[in-house]
């Protein structure tokens, strides 16, 4: 921030940094149910993949006459199921998350575009986009019905995970697995709570981004996986589970949000801002593991 107040003269304003959460929105919420997955030693490569289907789950079944809140019951459904099968296949079948969550990853990016039939669905519903409204804080600082759902859900969720016995066995699972299940703690079930709170996460992102932006396409979001991966990793949860919190998280998405804001308006070119993403989650991805070897 510092050195892009510097070096440009639009970054550091109330319009812009209040754009730069508002930009963070999705992402961030899309990493928060990564956050908890990543937890507990796994990974979820199909989050925005749910997310998509879940905008056009919503988005198509407004278009075709359906009651808003109808579509928004089913596309939270939608999200909470797959998040289910994900979590199923990782507990019952024992397989690895990467594997179960890329082919996710595929099978629901072609349900995506099999359901829209390739077509994108514009949001015209007040109930679909209520969250992308809002008012002023003293009257200049832009606050949407969308950040303070997000505030809501971090929240809440940093209690489950500091103050409840769930959150003391989901760092115990990803600390490791076998140590947990000896003093007790039911490992499947609490790896398979886990994934299907994030499907229930990824559909508020869902809600989220037809606020942002209110238009369902198939094609949105490409990277938004990755970006979430980044901003959990970049943030300072361990890929090896068993550590990490929610307000890192929170600061990971401002970081990558942040840095892709200031990149844009100094004029560097959009690749440049992917090379730069992708060496800050190698740089942390490797602090990580000296920080574990120096532990050990």
């Amino acid at each position: 921030m510092v050195v892009f107040s510097v070096t440009t003269s639009t970054f550091l304003t109330v319009d812009n940094l209040s754009l730069v959460v508002q930009q963070s929105l999705v992402v961030a919420t899309l990493a928060l149910g990564q956050t908890l997955i990543v937890l507990t030693g796994g990974i979820d490569l199909a989050n925005a993949a749910v997310m998509v289907l879940g905008t056009m789950v919503l988005a198509r079944l407004v278009t075709e006459g359906s009651n808003s809140v109808v579509a928004l019951v089913a596309g939270f459904l939608v999200c909470a199921v797959l998040g289910a099968i994900s979590g199923g296949l990782v507990t019952m079948l024992n397989l690895p998350p990467f594997i179960v969550t890329l082919g996710m990853l595929t099978v629901v990016l072609a349900a995506g575009r099999l359901y829209s039939e390739g077509s994108s669905y514009p949001v015209t519903d007040n109930l679909l986009g209520v969250l992308g409204e809002g008012g002023y804080l003293f009257g200049q600082i832009k606050v949407t019905h969308g950040m303070m759902l997000a505030v809501v859900m971090f929240a809440i969720t940093w209690y489950a995970l500091t103050r409840t016995a769930w959150g003391r066995h989901v760092y115990a699972l990803g600390n490791d697995p076998e140590a947990a299940r000896l003093t007790g703690i039911h490992v499947g079930r609490t790896r398979f709570s886990v994934y299907l709170i994030a499907g229930v996460i990824y559909a508020f992102a869902a809600w989220q981004a037809l606020g942002r932006i209110p238009n369902a396409d198939p094609n949105a979001f490409q990277t938004g996986n990755l970006d979430s991966i980044t901003a959990v990793v970049i943030g300072g949860t361990s890929l090896f589970g068993g550590r990490g919190s929610v307000m890192g998280t929170v600061v990971g998405a401002l970081i990558v949000a942040v840095l892709r804001s200031g990149l844009t308006q100094a004029g560097i070119d959009s690749l440049y801002q992917d090379v730069a993403t992708g060496v800050l989650v190698i740089a942390a991805v490797a602090f990580d593991q000296v920080v574990r070897r120096r532990s050990r």
